[in-house]
């Protein structure tokens, strides 16, 4: 038996129709073939892995002594409201690492129970993961 012409007795007939059930919607057909979600999360987590974090510096001991020394005299100078750029460490809730951040504005206290900067926006940066501290002018920083 040729095999390239084994069904052409049905090649070319209608397509039956069925007296017991009406015909399926064209958009409940292609819902048939549309992709099956059986890893529900998983494309989550992969995007998750994937997300870049970055390690913790360890600041040397003269980069240690210097930032020790500038958060002295913010301590001394409080009042005066001094303004300052601070770039901190921000741990990852969902990960190992963090990220870096950094904020510019006006200190207006510190809470030394939790050892944090307060700043006149209201944020809270917690001082042990301060990396750099930069002090302006009044004028300066208000730019």
């Amino acid at each position: 038996m040729d095999h390239s012409r084994r069904y052409d007795d049905i090649l070319y007939q209608s397509r039956p129709i069925s007296a017991r059930h009406s015909p399926m919607s064209l958009r409940d057909r292609a819902a048939q073939f549309s992709p099956f979600a059986a890893l529900s999360g998983h494309e989550e987590q992969v995007d998750e892995t994937a997300r870049l974090t970055d390690g913790r510096v360890e600041l040397s001991e003269e980069a240690r002594a210097e930032l020790d020394r500038t958060q002295q005299w913010l301590l001394d100078h409080l009042a005066q409201q001094p303004v300052v750029s601070v770039t901190y460490f921000v741990p990852d809730s969902r990960k190992s690492g963090g990220t870096y951040q950094t904020v510019t504005g006006i200190v207006k206290g510190v809470d030394p129970w939790d050892r944090c900067l307060l700043l006149a926006d209201g944020s809270r940066i917690a001082m042990d993961e301060v990396l750099l501290l930069k002090l302006f002018d009044t004028a300066e920083g208000a730019e």
